[in-house]
């Protein structure tokens, strides 16, 4: 008759464990005396041994309840358990020794000897821990044989992999069953740790055949982006799923559960080497200083807020016009930040007098513009929004910040300003020439920085966020074109080199950041569909609609005139572009911003391409003015 698995999953109470425990010493120190003597007790120790017994098990079961070694789940026993039980019998063998050291005159003899003491310490602490490790395989191996178990392979084989088999042993609920570590040393294959074999990683799908694995966890926190792209191939090819373990600093009261395995995501193929900032050199130059962030409730100016609070900034000014986003950055900063020396603005950088209000009252030092309409599509259907926002915008901000003196003005460009071939991208070409022309104007004393950079992972509005809503609706994937690529960088990466490219520059520099390789966008398609456990065309199909009006087939971080200089930051660069004459500029486009409310596209974008000549349109609407 099979038992019934409830009675089994019952707590054994503590009591009986207890009691077992002290029937274990007892046996232990009876065969201490046994092995002592070779199984021939002399007389002498024979009358004595009934109190010598006596002493022992008192002294373990005092030992036992001060150390509580009763009270763990026996089945779920630990290193900490093992730990606790050496602990417990060295503690209590050691008061038998003194205990015996004390008796010694008064006897004149050992009432225990000593050899006996030592043996059964061995003895008691070996089988205390036998009988737990006993119970805890046993219950393991039924519970796997009562429920349909699925075989695991963890990446990795230092703590993070060991803490992760015993999250997973510990989970009575969890249906995964540990078969092996996987590593990419060789030197390592084929040894085993806690009994399980770790394999090669250029066996991997060898392994997944022959041990019938269907989960990966991916424990190693610094497995490059190259690995972890061959491991995901190999496991999406076998269907195998992919997990990893969320950052230390996240587990609960610091102990890693199942249920914080989370679902690889296509983020963690993007990623890159971390970011290192010099700190002391940042708090020089931005503590105790009065900062203002436009666009701070969007996904680039909120998190740059968020950064800054690591800096110990004397005030940050977070003005936008998005009223419900700003509400909660100022809660996010000042609940989780705990930093309180923040003044939210509602308002528009489109407002003069507004805006120079806010330099009046606040007297911002530096200024980290990332206010603009950024999505192409849009801007081609209403040119003179992108002219209002993201050129007189920035021409209105850029001349306030020099009449009051501002320290750094750090402009947030975009790629899509490198030969544009759409009107967003042209319009921040514009605001890059009119903020650069401030700096070569004499008695300017404000310091004009731009960084440009391509999207970012998780920002309102991009492919990412779209391509998850897509495949939970069932899909299809919208792609605009198979070859179709685009560089890609994480919020936080692209605003920590915003930080480091502000705090380098003197002025009139265009930073580029190093964005890594091209990604093709129907592949971060394919990979998303595959990571969420669909088949790419029978279960979610990539549907290709075309480019849109405006769009890129592939992005440039550089125009073709233009080359680089390295800085002292790896990961940022400065390109080498055409200076203007602010006198020269500002008059086409004080015009460009004159005509815009006219909302005529074709003269608005006609004057663009006068302004920036390599401004190419993409768009049928716009190609008859190429021509002229």
């Amino acid at each position: 008759m099979t038992p019934n698995i409830n009675i089994l999953r019952r707590i054994t109470p503590r009591w009986v464990v207890f009691l077992i425990d002290i029937i274990i010493c007892f046996a232990s120190i009876m065969l201490a005396y046994y092995l002592r003597f070779n199984f021939h007790i002399p007389e002498n120790e024979t009358n004595s041994l009934p109190l010598g017994i006596v002493i022992v098990i008192v002294a373990r079961a005092i030992s036992f309840l001060i150390g509580k070694t009763y009270s763990g789940m026996v089945r779920f026993t630990g290193t900490h358990d093992i730990v606790r039980i050496l602990i417990v019998i060295a503690c209590s063998s050691a008061v038998l020794v003194l205990a015996d050291v004390i008796l010694l005159p008064i006897c004149g003899r050992y009432l225990i000897p000593l050899s006996i003491i030592i043996i059964d310490t061995f003895i008691s602490a070996s089988t205390l821990i036998f009988s737990r490790l006993l119970v805890k395989i046993l219950y393991l191996d039924y519970n796997g044989q009562q429920k349909s178990t699925s075989n695991v392979l963890i990446y990795g084989m230092g703590n993070l992999a060991q803490t992760t088999k015993r999250a997973i042993e510990r989970d009575r609920r969890s249906q995964h069953r540990v078969v092996g570590f996987v590593e990419h040393h060789k030197r390592v294959a084929g040894n085993k740790i806690d009994g399980l074999k770790i394999y090669h990683i250029k066996d991997l799908e060898a392994i997944i055949e022959e041990r019938n694995v269907s989960l990966l966890i991916i424990s190693e926190r610094s497995l490059s982006v190259a690995r972890k792209n061959f491991v995901l191939e190999i496991c999406l090819a076998h269907n195998v799923e992919v997990r990893t373990i969320p950052e230390v600093s996240t587990w609960v009261n610091g102990e890693l559960s199942v249920n914080q395995i989370r679902k690889f995501k296509i983020e963690d193929l993007l990623e890159r080497p971390e970011i290192h900032i010099d700190i002391d050199d940042m708090n020089r130059n931005l503590s105790d200083k009065v900062i203002m962030v436009t666009g701070a409730a969007g996904s680039i100016g909120s998190e740059i807020v968020r950064q800054l609070t690591r800096f110990n900034p004397k005030l940050i000014i977070l003005f936008d016009c998005a009223e419900s986003p700003l509400y909660d950055i100022e809660l996010e900063i000042r609940e989780n930040y705990d930093f309180g020396r923040i003044e939210v603005v509602i308002g528009d950088v489109r407002d003069k007098k507004l805006v120079e209000q806010v330099f009046d009252k606040f007297k911002p030092e530096i200024v980290y513009h990332a206010a603009a309409y950024k999505h192409v599509p849009m801007m081609e259907n209403h040119p003179p929004e992108a002219i209002i926002t993201n050129v007189m915008g920035t021409k209105i901000l850029a001349d306030t910040a020099v009449k009051n003196n501002v320290s750094k003005f750090v402009m947030i460009s975009t790629d899509k300003a490198v030969n544009p071939t759409n009107v967003m991208g042209a319009s921040k070409r514009i605001a890059e020439i009119y903020t650069q022309s401030l700096n070569n104007v004499e008695n300017v004393r404000t310091q004009f920085i731009t960084t440009r950079f391509g999207n970012v992972l998780g920002s309102n509005g991009s492919v990412i966020p779209r391509f998850r809503k897509q495949i939970e609706a069932g899909g299809p994937i919208t792609v605009t074109d198979p070859e179709i690529t685009r560089f890609f960088m994480t919020i936080p990466e692209a605003c920590q080199l915003v930080l480091i490219a502000g705090n380098m520059g003197k002025g009139g520099e265009i930073f580029i950041f190093d964005m890594g390789q091209p990604v093709k966008i129907a592949k971060l398609a394919e990979k998303m569909i595959m990571l969420s456990g669909f088949k790419v065309g029978s279960d979610i199909e990539i549907k290709y609609t075309g480019l849109r009006p405006g769009e890129k087939l592939y992005e440039e971080l550089l125009a073709t005139k233009e080359n680089t200089i390295p800085t002292e930051n790896k990961q940022i660069m400065v390109a080498k572009v055409r200076v203007y004459d602010h006198s020269e500029i500002a008059k086409p486009i004080e015009h460009l911003i004159e005509i815009a409310p006219d909302r005529n596209d074709m003269e608005i974008v006609s004057e663009m391409k006068k302004i920036v000549p390599e401004f190419v349109s993409n768009n049928s609407v716009f190609e008859e003015l190429d021509k002229k």
